[in-house]
Parts: C-alpha cells; sequence; structure tokens
C-alpha cells in the first residue's frame, strides 16, 4: 500500500498511541498511552508488552477504510471476524443474504473495492507490526532491557502472528501451491520493519517472489516461533488468546497440507497427539483434547481444551455490530442482524445427519422475520459482540492428519482421525467404525464443510482443492437470498444455485492487489493478478 497510509494506519499501534491492557478476561481493554512514542516503546519490559499488546490488538480489531473520504472505522480486519467473514463468502455452505458481503460472494471483487482492499492493508499493517516487534525483541534483548528468556516468547508470537498473515494473503491473492509454485506469483514477505524513509523505499519497491519462496518462509517463521514460543500459558485470558507452541505447530499442519507435504504434516500432527492408534487423541504439547460437546469451543470460548489459538474479543474492542463475528452471524429473532445464512445444499446434505449435535446445538432455525433461514449458533454474545475467533481447534489438527495419512496409505489412522471428531456429534452408532466409507478422502473434506462451517475455512480448502478431483476447478456455484424459503430446510431439497461458478482461470479466483498499492510500487504495478 501507499507508505504514507501505511505509516498512518499502523504507526499509531507501533508507537503506542493506542495500547492494550490485560483485564482477567479481556486483553483488548483499550486505554490511550498516547505519551509513549517510537523511540521510547522497547525501553523497559512495561512497555515492550504494551507494545506485543498493541500487535493483537491490530489482529483483533484493526481498521477498515470505507474509501470514500469518511474516517477508519473498526470492523475487526484482519482476525477479528473479516477474515472468517470474507472467507466463508467467497464459498458456497453459507449464503449472502443482505448486500453487505454481496461483492465478495458474487466475486464482484476489484482493485477498488473496500473489502479485499482492507484484507490487504491490514493484514500488512499487522505484519508491520509484528517486524517492529521482533527488531525492537531483538534490539531490547541486545542492550539488557529484557534477557532472552522473557524476550524469546514476545518474538514468537511476532513470527506466528507474520507467518498467519501472510498465509491468508495467500489464499486471497496467489494461486494455490499445487499450481507451479515456483513460476506462480507469492506475496510480498515482508521482513523488515517500516519506521523511516530507508524501510519505506525498500517496501515500495519490494516483488511478490513465488509461491514456494512464499510458503518456505513461512515454514521458516513457524519452525523459529515453536523454538521460541512457551508450551502452556496458565491465564484463562492467554492461554487461548496468545500464541503457543502448540499454535505454531496446529498452523505447520496447515500450511503443510496446502503445499501437499503428507509426510511433514503427519510429523508436526505427531507433535500433538495424532499418532496414536487408540483413537483417544490428546497433546502433551499444551494439553490439547476434543472437547466431548462440540458447543463447548464456543460457549467457553475463553477457557476449553480444544482451542488451540483464538483471536480474543472483548465488549469495548471489537468488530462492532459492522464487522464483529457475533452480529455478522446471527440471527435477528436474537438481536442479530440476518447477513449470514447457512446454505440449504450443506444443512441438507446426506452426509450432514439430522441427529448430528452440529446440526441440532450449533445452527438455529429461525422462525421469525423475513428471513426464516438456518444461521451459524456458534457467536451467541450478541450486542456484547465479544465471542472470541476461533483460527485453529484441535479438530482441524485431527481433520488435517486424518487428510495426510488417507494419501499416504495408511486409511486405519485416518479413519481413527475422523472418526475421533465425527464420532463425538454423531454418536457411535453412527460411527464409521473400522470400516472406511468408500470414499475416505470424501468423506474427510465433507466433515470439514460440517466441522468448520462459519470459521472462514472453506476458502482455503476450496482454493487448496482447486485443481483435484475433489475440488470445483473455480469458485463454486451458489445459492442466492431470493432462492431461499423456510421450506426448503426439510432435510431432503437440495436448490440449484442461481449464481454461476467461475473457473479456475477467470480473473476473479483471484484478488486484484489494491491500486493503492500498485500506484505506490511499480513492481507490483508489474506483477497484478491477471485480467485486473
Amino acid at each position: 500500500m501507499k507508505i504514507s497510509k501505511y505509516k498512518k494506519i499502523s504507526s499509531a499501534l507501533i508507537a503506542l498511541a493506542i495500547s492494550t491492557v490485560y483485564s482477567c478476561k479481556d486483553f483488548t481493554e483499550l486505554n490511550p498511552l498516547g505519551s509513549l512514542s517510537e523511540s521510547t516503546a522497547f525501553t523497559t519490559p512495561s512497555n515492550i508488552d504494551l507494545a506485543v499488546n498493541g500487535m493483537y490488538w491490530q489482529a483483533a480489531v484493526g481498521y477498515y477504510d470505507p474509501l470514500n473520504g469518511t474516517a477508519l472505522q473498526s470492523r475487526g480486519y484482519p482476525f477479528g471476524g473479516a477474515s472468517v467473514e470474507q472467507a466463508d463468502m467467497r464459498g458456497e455452505d453459507l449464503v449472502n443474504l443482505q448486500a453487505f458481503f454481496q461483492v465478495t460472494y458474487e466475486s464482484n471483487i476489484g482493485p477498488n473495492t473496500a473489502n479485499n482492499v482492507n484484507m490487504w492493508e491490514q493484514l500488512y499493517a499487522l505484519i508491520n507490526q509484528c517486524n517492529v516487534i521482533i527488531e525492537g525483541v531483538d534490539n531490547a534483548v541486545e542492550a539488557g532491557i529484557l534477557n532472552a528468556e522473557d524476550g524469546n516468547p514476545y518474538k514468537g508470537e511476532a513470527l506466528f502472528l507474520r507467518a498467519l498473515s501472510h498465509h491468508e494473503l495467500l489464499l486471497h491473492f496467489s494461486r494455490p501451491y499445487s499450481d507451479n509454485p515456483g513460476t506462480n506469483l507469492g506475496v510480498p514477505y515482508r521482513t523488515i520493519a517500516i519506521t523511516g524513509s530507508a524501510s519505506a523505499a525498500e517496501a515500495n519497491s519490494m516483488g511478490r517472489g513465488n509461491v514456494q519462496e512464499s510458503y518456505q518462509k513461512l515454514i521458516e517463521d513457524l519452525d523459529l516461533a515453536e523454538s521460541l514460543l512457551p508450551a502452556t500459558r496458565t491465564s484463562n485470558s492467554t492461554k487461548i488468546s496468545r500464541a503457543t507452541k502448540g499454535a505454531a505447530i496446529a498452523l505447520k499442519t496447515r500450511v503443510k497440507l496446502h503445499m501437499k507435504d503428507y509426510s511433514g504434516v503427519i510429523a508436526e500432527a505427531t507433535k500433538l497427539g495424532a499418532a496414536e492408534t487408540s483413537g483417544n487423541f490428546s497433546s502433551t504439547i499444551g494439553s490439547f483434547s476434543l472437547e466431548a460437546d462440540p458447543s463447548t469451543p464456543f460457549l467457553s470460548y475463553d477457557n476449553n481444551k480444544e482451542s488451540i489459538f483464538s483471536i480474543a474479543q472483548s465488549i469495548v474492542s471489537s468488530g462492532g455490530v459492522n464487522g464483529a463475528i457475533t452480529s455478522m452471524f446471527s440471527p435477528s429473532q436474537f438481536n442479530g442482524r440476518d447477513l449470514i445464512g447457512v446454505s440449504p445444499n450443506i444443512y441438507n446434505a446426506p452426509f450432514w445427519l439430522t441427529s448430528d449435535l452440529r446440526k441440532q446445538n450449533l445452527t438455529f432455525k429461525q422462525s421469525v422475520g423475513s428471513r426464516p433461514f438456518v444461521y451459524v449458533w456458534k457467536y451467541r454474545k450478541i450486542g456484547d459482540n465479544n465471542d472470541w475467533v476461533p483460527i485453529i481447534r484441535y479438530a482441524e489438527v485431527l481433520l488435517n492428519a486424518a487428510e495426510a495419512y488417507s494419501y499416504s496409505n495408511n486409511n486405519a489412522q485416518a479413519l481413527r482421525l475422523l472418526n475421533a471428531v465425527r464420532d463425538r456429534s454423531v454418536g457411535a452408532s453412527n460411527s464409521y467404525g473400522t470400516t472406511p466409507p468408500a470414499d475416505l478422502k470424501l468423506a474427510i473434506y465433507n466433515e470439514r464443510r460440517i466441522e468448520f462451517l462459519g470459521e472462514g475455512r472453506r476458502w482455503g480448502d476450496i482454493h487448496r482443492l482447486a485443481q483435484t478431483s475433489y475440488g470445483y476447478n473455480g469458485v463454486p456455484a451458489k445459492v442466492l437470498a431470493s432462492q431461499l424459503t423456510s421450506a426448503v430446510y426439510d432435510g431432503v431439497t437440495i436448490v440449484s444455485p442461481s449464481h454461476p461458478a467461475k473457473p479456475y482461470t477467470d480473473k476473479s479466483f483471484l484478488w486484484p492487489i489494491p491500486q493503492t498499492e500498485t500506484d505506490a510500487n511499480p513492481t507490483l504495478r508489474d506483477q497484478q493478478n491477471p485480467g485486473w
């Protein structure tokens, strides 16, 4: 992005003009600390802690520029809800019901569309804060302000968020790893803090590299993060909302799955207990395991054994009514906004059993108002809008491992992992037991669609599977709100989508780099995605 704007958006937090402090349960209770400058942000341990909190604030709340001259707003960019909403709206299992997400849902994004422009800019604003933390902590340790034991976890957290952010960019702006990764363009992988004219000039000339290079740097960041982060945190307010060793390992299982590095997925998932053959999976690192009830990670979002990493939200700092996952996903019957409904085609799919606890307890069929449809019912803090945003859960680690085992000629272990996630929701009477379904891989993919509905994982799967027999070879066709009635949620009806699919070769499969960025960076101007 244009560096002057980049600095305007992110340097306030880098300089701690807005910082965060922890309360008992809400890590984003905001207090302005305007007296702190960049020159003093890393001069005391307490200031450094505030700087790290500010990095998490950027991940959780961020800014949103309407691109119409009005003031910046807080709408949960990038990971405070926006990443979930945008990724699910690029898929087909949820339905856009009003105008709010229409451009994303119908693939009408352009170089000046607020949705993708803000994702790009806010992800890079977060990346810059990560880089400031990394450099600042390294300098503080060298100067004796922090000892390495205290500084390493901060650095690990910044490396983790830097990797998470670059991967999110790759999902929207680059081709999947399976498609010529050594040739197709990646994203600028920024590792230098933009704090002055020299670093700004470097950022304004940086190119995209290729997809393979970007993924290699992701893995390098996560490997180092794993070595620096603590295995556990003791406080409820931080054990899920601050990165840990387990979070870095879990994210590697996701990244390596995108790389089709199945042996790598298995190696990382084994660290978290996925190689157990009894079917009772748990991790000694972080003490992660599946909750018996699939609702628990959402109802006890800040204190459960399944959530590995989530983005904390609070009453005073969230995406608000215009961005928080709570208001975006919830039905008006409970004062939500009726913006995102569940598609009848996933709700009525034969592989999603009526008795499934995820259908019974984590969706809600609205019976009043003008939109009597089915909604995701994972986020219920309506009004407060402070449901934490799930980034990765132990269920994903197990399903990532299941998929990797299924491609590694170990169907028995793949089935154990699949059953672990599935059986807690469908019960023993509906278990696959020891007999794999006819297409085990398809069963795993279908399970992912159910398990992660409304958690922002759908576009990542569509993206990485695009050119496989299990993908759509592009953007899938979609049901429109005008096709919905209460009656179509009958457990049987499959609605023929009115909005057509877009082929993989269509320009809309990739989001365009924002014009603000290409105007500022001649290198990226020449590396814009095809068709834009």
